[in-house]
């Protein structure tokens, strides 16, 4: 079967092209020429409704949303061990840091990335004022993360074991790089971002999408 990421560069498809570079396994990129509104066009929106990036495509099997993209690849490859067992404790905590990360501390950077999306046309006092507000929200969530990384002394957020959280927080973490506290200020952060980018499936990700320096 044959699996096509529908990506543009370091928007949220990072993450699931990292882990497809991890597992190994033969897939296609597909280019979204987002800043020329392929994003926006009939065809992408029969993929994704939304004309949100990115799309998986497993087969005829079409899927949006990341953090699924992400458990349908760790499902449907578990020799790769990519996330904790079902029914265990250690698959419940999987799922709230998978869930917390896309739904929490994602829609608060995307807010200060995309400020115009949350008032009225022409309010450039309203974007100001999301942009900041966005930002110093990050903070405390970023300090979970550090509390999470300090907690149990393992190289991965989850503890010992890389998951598919991980491509996912790595790519969130990069997100705050230009904040006036980065992710990587923290120090187990900056520690375990560090751990994550000395991945050779990151760093294949990294050249292939051509990430400006500094990558996090």
């Amino acid at each position: 079967m044959t699996i096509t990421l529908h990506y543009y560069p370091s928007n949220a498809s990072f993450a699931p092209h990292v882990l497809l570079e991890e597992l190994g396994v033969p897939f296609t990129l597909s280019l979204v020429q987002r800043d020329q509104g392929a994003h926006r066009s009939p065809e992408y929106l029969k993929l994704n409704p939304n004309g949100l990036i990115p799309v998986l495509a497993d087969g005829d099997n079409v899927l949006y949303e990341t953090a699924a993209i992400l458990l349908h690849l760790a499902d449907t490859h578990p020799e790769a061990g990519l996330a904790p067992a079902l029914g265990t404790p250690e698959r419940a905590q999987f799922y709230k840091w998978l869930v917390w990360l896309t739904n929490t501390l994602q829609p608060t950077i995307i807010a200060y990335y995309y400020p115009e999306r949350w008032v009225d046309e022409g309010n450039a006092e309203g974007v100001a004022q999301v942009k900041k507000h966005a930002e110093l929200r990050v903070g405390p969530l970023l300090d979970q993360i550090e509390a999470q990384l300090a907690s149990h002394g393992g190289d991965w957020l989850l503890g010992e074991k890389y998951t598919v959280a991980d491509p996912l927080a790595f790519m969130l973490c990069r997100w705050t790089r230009n904040f006036a506290r980065p992710a990587r200020s923290l120090p187990h952060i900056g520690r375990y971002l560090a751990r994550v980018m000395a991945r050779p499936a990151v760093q294949r990700a990294v050249a292939t999408e051509k990430l400006p320096q500094p990558v996090y």
